[in-house]
Formats: C-alpha cells, sequence, structure tokens
C-alpha cells in the first residue's frame, strides 16, 4: 500500500506491546491507540490502560532497529483537557478528540 500510494501508513487498532512490535517490524509509519469506541466487546480494555505500555515498546523497538521514533496517536474515552494532558504524559504524541467535536455538532455547535 505504501508503495502504490506514496503515503504513510499507520496501524490503527493497536492495543497490546505486541502488535505493535509487530506493526513497526512490518513497517508501519505510525502507531493509533484505539478500541474503535470499545463497541466490539465489552470486554475491551481503555485505550488509556495500554498506552503506556505500547508507547514504551514502540520507543524500545525503534531503538533496537535504529530508526527515528515512530508516532503513537491515541483516541477513546477523551473528554477533557486533562486526558489530553495524561495521554500525552503516558507516550501519546497526538490526541485525538472526536467525541467532544461530535457533541458540539450534534448541539447545532
Amino acid at each position: 500500500m505504501k508503495k502504490v500510494s506514496g503515503l504513510p501508513v499507520f496501524a490503527k487498532g493497536v492495543m497490546c506491546a505486541d502488535d505493535a512490535r509487530l506493526a513497526i517490524e512490518n513497517g508501519v509509519d505510525g502507531i493509533y491507540v484505539s478500541n474503535h469506541g470499545a463497541r466490539q466487546l465489552d470486554t475491551t480494555p481503555a485505550t488509556i490502560e495500554v498506552l503506556k505500555e505500547i508507547a514504551d515498546e514502540v520507543e524500545r523497538v525503534c531503538k533496537q532497529k535504529g530508526i527515528k521514533k515512530i508516532p503513537v496517536w491515541f483516541d477513546g474515552g477523551v473528554r477533557s483537557g486533562s486526558d489530553v494532558l495524561k495521554a500525552i504524559a503516558l507516550g501519546a504524541d497526538i490526541v485525538w478528540i472526536g467525541r467532544g467535536v461530535l457533541w458540539a455538532l450534534a448541539c447545532e455547535g
């Protein structure tokens, strides 16, 4: 896909360190920690619970492979500025805040 499009490819839905490592080993340009709104299973962990483990693994694997650290994007349950700060503190490079925007639009934003 990268060769054909020339665009960066991110792995979305990464929820554990093993998946992050596999994605990096297979050439992704970024990791997107997301449980897709947790709609698929009631037992899916919250993304904030797995973020540090994944961010640490991304850093470790990039150092081990001698490549520039790839970005870690995060979403899931972000409702306030303090949620954004927590995600950044746990290793996120970008924090998506779609839910707040959708709520605003739903209220004739």
